[in-house]
């Protein structure tokens, strides 16, 4: 009946094991089997110390088949020389009578056996693994998504720096607070779209670097809000962006018989709106996409009116655009905003005259 009893409460230490084991997966993300490799390889660290440094301890972890077992394998010799490696025939029999053919015996152990030392090295090395598997997870994790949109929480605003802590998933990242839009205020418990601009590998483990300001955020932000860019039916072209302000969006459809301008805007203005909303009113401008530089250019500076644009030079890509008196503080914008947005959509430097020719000569 001792024996029995014995038994059971090791089976209800193993699940107990297993079950932190899928708590950990569930809550961290980290696979089961790598929790317990790592395991595995502390409590072989920290038993081989009962045996004088000597590598002949193995354990086993089979998260699947919930097995956990940890051996020590000794040679079995007439004379005993060296206790830590070697066990007589009588005492290898006792523990058993087959592994005398072998010539080596292998020697059940007990982890809880092991003294406080020993434990707490394992302790150590496995959270060591831990944390490297969890940096690891969170590299993976972000790579998979680079250049991507991400919805995240936020945690908390650093009161210092002003960046943002944020949740993403399991993990945390920062948004600093120059990738953060000007004048936005974000509180804890925000949920908010950030954009993946890069994820690099350093030695303190994945260095994410979010946006908010990234022109590519508000193109995956379109992509999510309209289905005929997601399925390639439209085109977004470029992207130039005043984070807070203003952005410039040029896209286009080799199909004709579709208005790409339109099914951005969407029913209403549902879709646009709906981009607006999550940019703090952000001002957007669609324009349509034209490969000849004149056309693109004149649809860049709306939402002015445009009389001429004159080519000037191929290389490096100048022009220079007429329109009429009243039209030419739209045309330039509020502190340039305007031209300079075009600017950057079309790849032309613009020069802007009145129609008259009297501004600038």
């Amino acid at each position: 009946m001792a024996r029995a009893k014995k038994n059971t409460k090791a089976e209800i230490d193993n699940s107990e094991f297993f079950a932190a084991l899928k708590q950990m997966e569930e809550e961290r993300g980290i696979p089961q089997q790598f929790i317990a490799d790592k395991f595995a390889e502390a409590i072989v660290v920290a038993a081989r110390k009962d045996y004088g440094g000597n590598d002949i301890v193995s354990c086993v972890i089979d998260p699947e088949k919930q097995i956990f077992t940890v051996t020590a394998r000794k040679e079995i010799v007439d004379q005993v020389e060296d206790s830590f490696t070697q066990i007589s025939k009588e005492d290898a029999a006792a523990i058993n009578p087959a592994s005398l053919e072998d010539g080596f015996v292998e020697i059940k152990l007990d982890p809880r056996k092991f003294g406080r030392v020993v434990a707490q090295n394992s302790k150590n090395n496995f959270r060591q693994g831990v944390r490297e598997a969890e940096r690891g997870q969170t590299l993976a994790e972000f790579q998979s998504h680079n250049r991507e949109l991400l919805t995240a929480v936020v945690q908390k605003i650093d009161p210092k720096t002003g960046n943002a802590i944020l949740l993403i998933g399991h993990n945390e990242a920062t948004l600093p607070k120059l990738e953060q839009v000007p004048d936005e205020v974000l509180k804890e418990g925000d949920h908010i779209k950030v954009y993946v601009v890069d994820v690099k590998e350093t030695d303190r483990g994945a260095r994410i670097m979010l946006s908010r300001t990234h022109p590519g955020l508000v193109k995956r932000l379109f992509e999510t809000e309209v289905p005929e860019i997601f399925d390639g039916t439209i085109e977004i072209k470029s992207v130039s962006r005043q984070a807070g302000s203003r952005t410039k969006i040029a896209v286009y459809s080799p199909d004709e018989q579709i208005d790409p301008i339109g099914a951005c805007i969407g029913p209403k203005g549902a879709r646009v709106n709906n981009i607006v909303e999550e940019l703090a009113g952000e001002k957007i401008d669609i324009v349509k996409y034209s490969e000849n530089p004149v056309e693109f250019i004149t649809e860049a500076l709306s939402p002015a009116k445009v009389v001429s644009v004159e080519i000037q030079s191929e290389d490096p890509k100048v022009c220079k655009v007429s329109v009429p008196e009243s039209q030419l503080s739209l045309a330039i914008g509020n502190k340039g905003q305007n031209v300079r947005l075009a600017a950057k959509l079309t790849g032309w430097k613009i020069d802007i005259h009145p129609e008259s020719g009297f501004f600038g000569e």
